[in-house]
């Protein structure tokens, strides 16, 4: 295992540790780019990691800060009040089940997310952990069970050999090795070593912030939910409150309105994550402190010693044009594995595509797996994301 930088330092490492599956959200959007057969498959599936996820941490008594709870999709707009509830609608009407869903009213809303501004909202079941943490444990485990761990080695070439078998030399700053088979877990990174991707799989920055909770947030008043509070479709904003240091974990938003061409630029394409951007550190603290009535919108909240924004840090995710990953053999190059893009929703799949995709390198067939279909990596697919 070749590790650019540390074990677990890209976007997973620092992310807001939010397992939280689309519940119904995403059906209507989806249908339209994958059919409503390959919609309510996504959706399943995103549900049977949520419970993978569960069995795993319990079995194995990971320590990863994990909590299940309830999780919060809070309509702020009323553009997302009618696009969500038409969604419901479609859900329902195509087969979907509804049993694990509540809805709520703008009145009932209020009371139970405690947003003040809330226009409705809908609970189901989700997650928060902590990632780092449970990767890590996953790695420990690999390691003791032979698992050759490098850090600090990127791979920057990858060239055929000459041989019987067709090996592959995978090329880093510290010398070669030669594999038989190779896998890209690369994310937004795959396009690097994997061309054939370029324009398929396009990183960009997401931004978060740790905040040290305000006094109506601290002490008994825990949030008891993780949330996302939604304005429209991809203007929202997450919201996880860690059960253990009472610390809230924001995540801004990519598509807020207003956002400045160069910010658009700045954080679209680049793998750099050592950077904040100023304008989504404001737009993201002044619409979390108003969302919960904790003042006028203003910057930080540290109205009281001690509370209010501790620091910020970024992660580069992988975008998709058809908004899903891309896992299985590379085509043309065999041997060559990938799984890779999954538009900052990785943890609400990645933890079944994983060991789907073991599935597949072991000569099992993509039936085998539990993977939606549109996850394959395929030439047609790839032809059809060209257009």
């Amino acid at each position: 295992m070749l590790e650019a930088r540390e074990a677990c330092s890209g976007a997973t490492g620092r992310n807001a540790g939010h397992c939280r599956p689309d519940a119904f959200r995403g059906f209507t959007a989806l249908a339209k780019i994958h059919g409503p057969e390959q919609a309510m498959k996504i959706l399943q599936h995103e549900k049977l990691v949520l419970d993978k996820v569960i069995d795993f941490i319990s079995t194995n008594k990971v320590d990863c800060d994990f909590d299940l709870c309830g999780t919060f999709d809070v309509c702020m707009g009323e553009d997302f009040l009618d696009y969500v509830t038409n969604a419901f609608e479609e859900f329902k009407a195509a087969g979907g089940d509804a049993s694990p869903i509540r809805w709520m009213e703008s009145e009932e809303a209020r009371k139970v997310t405690r947003v003040p501004s809330a226009l409705g909202a809908f609970e189901w079941k989700a997650a928060s952990l902590h990632p780092a943490k449970l990767c890590q444990f996953i790695i420990r485990s690999n390691v003791k069970n032979g698992l050759q761990l490098f850090t600090h080695t990127p791979a920057v070439a990858i060239t055929t050999v000459t041989t019987p078998n067709g090996v592959w030399q995978v090329k880093t700053p510290r010398g070669s090795i030669l594999a038989s088979r190779v896998v890209h877990a690369t994310n937004a990174f795959a396009p690097t070593l994997l061309p054939l991707l370029s324009g398929k799989v396009t990183p960009c920055r997401a931004q978060a912030h740790k905040i040290i909770p305000p006094r109506p947030l601290n002490s008994t008043n825990l949030l008891t939910h993780t949330y996302s509070l939604r304005y429209q479709l991809h203007h929202f904003y997450s919201v996880i409150q860690r059960k253990v240091d009472g610390a809230i974990v924001l995540g801004t938003s990519r598509g807020m309105p207003g956002m400045s061409e160069e910010t658009r630029r700045e954080i679209t394409g680049t793998t750099d994550d050592t950077k904040i951007s100023e304008e989504i550190r404001k737009d993201g603290l002044a619409s979390f402190e108003r969302s919960f009535g904790l003042g006028d919108g203003g910057d930080g909240m540290g109205r009281q010693i001690g509370e209010g924004e501790e620091f910020g840090w970024t992660g580069i995710i992988g975008m998709t044009p058809d908004l899903m990953p891309f896992i299985g053999p590379v085509p043309s190059l065999h041997g060559q594995f990938v799984i890779a893009g999954f538009n900052g929703h990785g943890m609400a799949r990645i933890f079944d595509c994983a060991p789907g995709l073991v599935k597949l390198m072991d000569g099992g067939e993509w039936s085998d797996t539990n993977m939606p279909e549109c996850f394959q990596c395929t030439n047609e697919r790839l032809e059809q994301l060209s257009k």
